[in-house]
């Protein structure tokens, strides 16, 4: 491993870049062979004193480098690469020149792969809510009466394709609260929302085909259909809704198939589409034969009366999918998919052709939770605390010289930082804190002055304080 006290947080690069360059010295000086395991992250951060996600972002530009492989479940080992060609001298900067060699640019996957090792209490850029926020004592509670209650059937067989009927029967019902009707057979459960927006992307489209998606928007979704082959066309999200104006040109010029969007609480800004919005959005869905995928990961956290397209549509044009991991745990991989009877007969073939079923037990652990009211009072007390986190956070903001670019509202807000947030992101990395930068949230990857906070993990008025440093200092 790299000598510990090699990395200079006083030096003009950040410590991941340094840490990247001492690995590539040693691997280009055959210090560290072909086949070489690398410290796992955690170690690694450990040693040089610095944070995982640090070590993450270092470990992402050996791979960018072709350095270093990564071995699932193994770790990286450094791969075999050949001597490079020597590199002409690199011509000094002018004398007196303030500017420093610019870092080089956040990247997405190391950010996301640095959610996955975060640590709650220094990660305002988080996408779910932190541990001690979750209600550990109703799993507990549930998985108790999970297991004093299942059968045979429950607990050695593979379930039924659509999901466990106890289940749908409860989702139909739980609906039924935000104006969807959906019968149980309409209803399938997925292995969270994500399997079943991949499930829709896999059954309706074709690689070649044009997408509408929102801008901003969450990255994940974005590899996701670019990586199946879709074209994206971003529509640019604003408070109330899509700009209509850009959608319909869009859609004249490009023909695409579906529109996938977050109608309430949309990720990142927190903003919920208006009824003057939604009925010209299915207006055009009608008029062009457009699909429109709802998202509506982050439901429980908002009122049952916000305006839902699926509500609108009554699932003519639309299908719905949502989740239960953001609010009950990231544990509970529990989501589902709502749509007409024609259309979740072809998502049922394609899920038993993919994973057969989803965990029946798991599925019923959902359902009793549904059926004895303990998610809603969950949700109520996560909702309410949400209020006093969200109030705090803007506080801090607004002292810290941020600005909010949306009305706050759920579990994420969209700031004005005033300066690069793609810049900031490995300045405040370098401290141990871990921020989501607006270019994460961008389809043409972007660079800006926003980011997203979640406002469960940024009430810390340390992080403010160290923005708003890293910031000055990025200004110098």
């Amino acid at each position: 491993m790299v000598a510990p006290g090699a990395l200079s947080r006083n030096a003009s690069q950040p410590l991941a870049q340094q840490l990247a360059q001492r690995f590539a010295a040693r691997i280009q000086q055959r210090l560290l062979l072909p086949g070489a395991r690398l410290p796992s992250v955690r170690d690694c951060a450990r040693h040089h004193g610095v944070s995982p996600y640090t070590v993450v972002a270092a470990y992402d530009q050996l791979l960018a480098q072709g350095l270093l492989e990564a071995r699932k479940k193994r770790g990286f080992y450094v791969r075999e690469t050949r001597p490079l060609p020597p590199r002409a001298p690199v011509a000094a900067p002018a004398a007196g020149s303030l500017r420093s060699p610019l870092p080089p640019p956040v990247d997405a996957s190391a950010l996301i792969r640095g959610m996955f090792q975060a640590d709650a209490r220094r990660s305002p850029g988080l996408g779910t809510l932190p541990a001690e926020w979750l209600d550990l004592g109703l799993l507990q509670s549930t998985l108790r009466r999970l297991a004093a209650q299942a059968d045979d059937a429950l607990l050695s067989g593979y379930g039924e394709p659509l999901g466990d009927e106890r289940l749908r029967r409860a989702l139909s019902q739980r609906l039924l609260d935000i104006a969807i009707q959906a019968a149980p057979d309409q209803i399938m459960s997925t292995v969270g929302a994500t399997h079943g927006l991949d499930l829709i992307t896999r059954a309706f489209l074709e690689p070649g085909d044009a997408v509408l998606v929102d801008d901003p928007g969450w990255a994940i979704e974005y590899a996701r259909l670019s990586q199946a082959g879709m074209r994206l066309l971003p529509v640019p999200r604003g408070a109330h809704g899509p700009d209509m104006a850009v959608m319909r040109r869009l859609i004249d010029e490009h023909r695409p198939r579906m529109y996938v969007t977050v109608s309430v609480l949309h990720n990142p800004t927190g903003a919920t589409l208006d009824l003057a919005h939604a009925h010209q959005v299915l207006q055009l869905a009608h008029e062009h034969d457009l699909l429109i995928v709802e998202d509506d990961t982050y439901a429980l956290f908002a009122p049952n009366h916000a305006p839902r397209l699926a509500a609108l549509d009554q699932l003519r044009r639309t299908i719905y999918v949502s989740g239960f991991s953001k609010m009950l745990s990231p544990a509970w991989r529990v989501g589902f998919v709502a749509a007409s009877p024609d259309r979740m007969a072809r998502l049922t073939e394609l899920k038993l052709l993919a994973s057969l079923t989803t965990s029946p037990l798991m599925d019923r652990a959902v359902a009793l939770c549904l059926e004895q009211g303990l998610l809603r009072k969950h949700a109520e007390r996560i909702s309410a605390r949400l209020v006093a986190a969200r109030q705090r956070c803007v506080r801090l903001a607004e002292d810290a010289g941020c600005r909010f670019a949306a009305a706050p509202a759920g579990l994420f807000g969209w700031v004005d930082v005033g300066a690069d947030t793609e810049r900031l992101a490995p300045a405040m990395m370098d401290q141990g804190w871990l921020i989501a930068p607006g270019i994460l949230f961008s389809p043409t990857r972007t660079p800006g002055t926003l980011m997203r906070i979640n406002f469960a993990t940024s009430q810390d008025p340390k992080f403010w304080h160290a923005l708003a440093r890293a910031r000055e200092a990025l200004k110098r």
